[in-house]
């Protein structure tokens, strides 16, 4: 199964938080199971980064390549398909970066673990 990681998923997995919930952590390390980081992601990311919202302990650069490639995480980059479904999505959910990921599931047709309840309001799978 393919699975669309949200930020706060990717993070609180590649530093074993407690907040991720063993649900989401069982699908993450299953080895059948093929997980995608959206390039809008670890966009949020460096620009969570660049404004003190989130330190990393390391550089950025350092960190993403690292956590992608020992996780066996894959891209999943934007694409016209994916912009275009944002240009006509509801307004329930507000964060420009999520209302990317809500766009590339529905495109995509694949869940997304998150615990973003506001996830909900659209078409979407979400596992948690």
């Amino acid at each position: 199964m393919k699975l669309l990681l949200d930020a706060h998923t990717f993070l609180w997995f590649v530093w074993d938080e407690r907040q991720l919930t063993n649900d989401a952590k069982v699908l993450i390390v299953n080895p059948t199971n093929q997980k995608l980081i959206s390039t809008a992601t670890y966009w949020e990311i460096a620009i969570k980064v660049s404004i003190g919202k989130l330190d990393l302990g390391e550089p950025y650069r350092a960190f993403i390549h690292r956590e992608i490639a020992r996780n066996h995480f894959d891209l999943l980059h934007v694409s016209v398909d994916h912009a275009a479904a944002v240009s006509v999505l509801p307004f329930h959910h507000r964060d420009p970066f999520d209302r990317m990921l809500i766009a590339q599931a529905m495109v995509e047709q694949i869940p997304i673990v998150s615990g973003d309840r506001a996830f909900d309001a659209y078409p979407i799978t979400r596992l948690w």
